[in-house]
């Protein structure tokens, strides 16, 4: 890949941003000589993002940040069918209301991470209901509909998988990827929108949307896409065995949202370091290049620095504080993370088993029966091995009943 001329594009090479870009010489040369603007579309199909999409969010900070325009494209019209990329069976489908609810969560996630407003390099958030929803489908099917083969359609990755495993892709979902090759055309014509950005697992549907624009007399328009983030071991990014981690606070706490970065794999530091933070790439080096137990610290301070990123400089140094205090003085952090009980029934005996679940420390009663086998729970710091024992009042400590499986994981059981 060659050096790139424009700030936006040498940092997305620097960082680690790249996986594809659909001509990267005009592309660079239109950076260099203009302010453009991009967008990514983010469906609605639940109340908040999670840590999957904060690469590509990333990548709308880094557009603002060097000068240019991001777009935020909400999809209240696509979320009503729900993308089947690589999907073995098709989205449940969403009421409008359910649409409209978690619109308003996501707004949220932007927040810390654009500026929006009205000046030119101001960020928008647009709504592709605003031209999907009222679509005459005749008029639609003559103007656009015409521009796609269905035979090029079916060669596409994200479709094959799902027939070659023999599983139905609906009308329905079939129509997905020409409404979003539409909101390309739509948004060039509204907003002077030139690019589209993703993950890689988007570049057929995204290229779609530049030959649609082609075909229906568009300038030029572009893609670039981000390799599919994976952990060093394998696993997928913004998933945990206990569910997703969310970017709203009332969703995941900023302390758990801290320890899941913290936890970070050794060889992850550095990458993780260029696509989440902003931090100089010459700080990022030194923090690479620390071996041993040191790279400990490296991990602390990525884990504040991407909290600080969502949830402001204190909310993350309370969570580095909280950690501290948890695993290296072994104290009772009020910080930690607190679930509400009823004092009557802690007084009349709550099982473990329940209570783990109900923190949320296990998926299921069985889960939580492994984890009392393997020796990985503890009451009150003390390793508890009876996974019938129930808790009681008497088992306050100065108010609360401390719950940890492993060395990482911590709820207070409060009584009200």
């Amino acid at each position: 890949m060659p050096s790139f001329k424009s700030d936006f594009l040498r940092v997305m090479q620097e960082r680690g941003f790249i996986h594809q870009i659909s001509d990267e010489t005009a592309l660079d040369e239109l950076f260099a000589k203009e302010t453009v603007t991009a967008y990514i579309g983010f469906d609605a199909t639940a109340k908040s993002l999670h840590a999957g999409s904060l690469i590509q969010i990333m990548m709308l900070h880094w557009m603002q940040k060097t000068g240019h325009r991001p777009i935020a494209l909400m999809g209240g019209g696509t979320s009503m069918i729900g993308d089947p990329s690589f999907k073995d069976e098709a989205r449940k489908l969403l009421t409008p209301d359910d649409i409209e609810n978690n619109l308003v969560g996501i707004r949220k996630n932007f927040a810390p991470y654009l500026q929006f407003g009205d000046g030119p390099g101001d960020a928008l958030m647009v709504n592709n209901a605003d031209w999907l929803m009222d679509i005459n489908y005749v008029s639609f099917l003559r103007d656009v509909g015409r521009h796609f083969s269905v035979n090029r359609m079916l060669s596409f990755d994200s479709v094959k998988l799902r027939l070659d495993r023999e599983q139905s892709l609906s009308f329905l979902e079939f129509n997905y990827m020409i409404l979003q090759a539409y909101d390309f055309v739509e948004l060039n014509r509204r907003y002077g929108c030139t690019m589209q950005m993703g993950g890689s697992d988007q570049w057929g549907n995204i290229v779609n949307g530049i030959d649609l624009g082609h075909r229906m007399g568009t300038p030029q328009l572009f893609a670039l896409t981000t390799p599919l983030l994976t952990t060093s071991s394998g696993a997928k990014m913004g998933k945990t065995a206990s569910g997703a981690v969310w970017l709203d606070s009332e969703m995941l706490s900023p302390y758990d949202f801290w320890q899941y970065w913290r936890n970070t794999e050794d060889a992850d530091v550095g990458r993780f370091l260029k696509l989440y933070t902003t931090l100089p790439l010459e700080e990022i080096a030194r923090l690479e290049a620390l071996g041993g137990s040191e790279i400990n610290d490296a991990k602390k301070i990525f884990a504040t620095e991407i909290t600080a990123m969502l949830h402001g400089r204190k909310a993350a140094e309370d969570a580095a504080e909280t950690a501290r205090k948890t695993f290296e003085e072994g104290a009772l952090a009020e910080n930690l993370p607190s679930i509400d009980v009823s004092r009557a029934e802690l007084q009349a005996g709550m099982g473990l088993l329940a209570l783990l679940v109900q923190a949320g420390l296990a998926g299921s009663n069985g889960e939580a029966r492994r984890h009392i086998q393997g020796g990985a729970v503890r009451v009150n710091d003390t390793p508890s091995s009876d996974e019938r024992s129930k808790l009681t009042l008497d088992d306050l400590a100065s108010g609360v009943i401390k719950l940890s499986v492993g060395k990482k994981k911590h709820v207070l059981v409060r009584p009200v």
